[in-house]
């Protein structure tokens, strides 16, 4: 088939190389003429496992880029896959995905087939009927269910691994409204993945579609904050979270997975998908109260770490080092980061906080605060630090033994269980 995909961020990048990688001819459309142009290159405009393979195999036959919305006619679907930022009460401001449908509906007018556009972008329920399809209306001058088709098929891909998500789904949510022509775009689009991995196809509506994501998304966030919350009296109480975690996982009601308490949970899906579910639900008079308290305990989650350092340092007027900035390992991302109020703690409390992250997160993060120093490497910023707090568990934190000795105090709040504990060391674990 061919396919395009308007915008070219986590889910676009990564939508593209892998529907290419399924053997589809397929155009990224961008307004930023740089990515575009990496894109052609072949070069990755994020940072993302399993990635650049992908953009080193098809770039130049089944993968290229542009700037220009008239490749849009020639595919025979268009997946929109642009950012929804959240605004100050936390609602979704769908303005770009609304320009990006508006865009698409000009560029099908002349267009004789019928053309089927596939909302990727995380909407509220009712968008795509209220406001979406509308504006591809206006803009195309034809009749949805005539000259062109909206879906609304979510993703769920998390960033680290969103390359390994798209090709191993645990689930397909095609949300069409019983458009047999849509569906069968959408059947057909997917078919090598269904063949190859053979994951649940849901046929729903695209309501259902829509809250599906957020309910998925929101769900996970609370189980987060469940287990943090329990691994928080855990440690007063000098109980092992961790271990009470495996027993409860072996129940498969609760399952194992998302049961690893710590520092919290970031990025750019948990904390937007909640903040907008909770401000879709304030707009028909209901107080979503439990999805509060999840937040609640969400944001408390760092500047417990820093109690807990307080414990066995004054970090006023110290170096205290901080190792991770990106929300999680595997990527670059700092959207949600824990990092970022953790640093905000220790600057309060007169510190200066050495950052380090393996990738460019340090910088983008630190350049958000006046008083922050990157260093090069974990051990440098360990180096004659009175403390330090680990926020992100990349794997070669768990190395770092020796480094430790070089702190002027070696005292170590870890949020997410890397640390091997040793003598010498006045280790504290987040929630065991």
């Amino acid at each position: 088939m061919d396919v395009s995909v308007i915008g070219s961020g986590y889910v676009g990048t990564t939508l593209a190389a892998c529907l290419a990688d399924l053997g589809h001819d397929v155009v990224a459309v961008d307004i930023d003429e740089d990515i575009v142009t990496r894109l052609n290159e072949g070069e990755a405009p994020i940072h993302e496992p399993g990635l650049q393979p992908l953009l080193d195999a098809y770039t130049g036959s089944r993968l290229r880029a542009t700037t220009d919305y008239d490749a849009v006619p020639e595919t025979d679907l268009t997946f929109v896959t642009v950012q929804t930022p959240s605004r100050e009460d936390g609602s979704i401001d769908i303005s770009a995905v609304e320009a990006a449908c508006r865009d698409v509906g000009e560029s099908i007018a002349e267009k004789d087939e019928y053309h089927l556009v596939v909302v990727k972008s995380t909407v509220i329920p009712g968008m795509t009927e209220e406001v979406l399809a509308p504006a591809i209306e206006a803009a195309s001058g034809k009749t949805e269910g005539e000259g062109f088709g909206l879906a609304v098929n979510p993703e769920f891909q998390a960033q680290g691994s969103a390359v390994q998500d798209f090709m191993e789904p645990d689930k397909l949510v095609l949300g069409t409204d019983g458009d047999d022509r849509a569906l069968d775009l959408l059947a057909n689009c997917y078919e090598p993945l269904v063949v190859d991995w053979d994951p649940p196809v849901v046929e729903t509506g695209r309501r259902e579609a829509a809250m599906i994501k957020y309910a998925n998304n929101v769900f996970l966030a609370s189980k987060i904050s469940l287990i943090n919350e329990l691994g928080n009296v855990c440690k007063e109480y000098g109980v092992d979270s961790y271990e009470v975690a495996d027993a409860m996982g072996l129940d498969d009601r609760i399952g194992a997975a998302f049961l690893r308490s710590g520092a919290g949970w970031g990025g750019s899906c948990f904390p937007k998908d909640t903040a907008a579910l909770m401000a879709a639900a304030r707009e028909r008079d209901y107080e979503p109260e439990l999805l509060g308290q999840v937040v609640a305990v969400n944001d408390r989650q760092p500047l417990r770490m820093i109690e807990l350092l307080e414990r066995h340092v004054d970090p006023s007027g110290e170096r205290i080092a901080v190792l991770g900035a990106a929300f999680k390992p595997g990527t670059d991302d700092t959207r949600g980061t824990r990092s970022r109020p953790a640093i905000e703690g220790l600057l309060e409390r007169g510190a200066t906080p050495v950052l380090y992250d393996p990738t460019e997160a340090a910088a983008s993060l630190a350049s958000e605060f006046d008083g922050v120093e990157v260093a090069d490497s974990a051990a440098d910023a360990l180096e004659d630090a009175s403390g330090a707090i680990v926020m992100t568990d990349w794997p070669e934190f768990s190395e770092l033994d020796a480094a430790f000795d070089a702190m002027a105090d070696p005292v170590v709040v870890d949020g997410r269980r890397i640390i091997a504990r040793r003598e010498g060391l006045m280790y504290e674990g987040l929630t065991w």
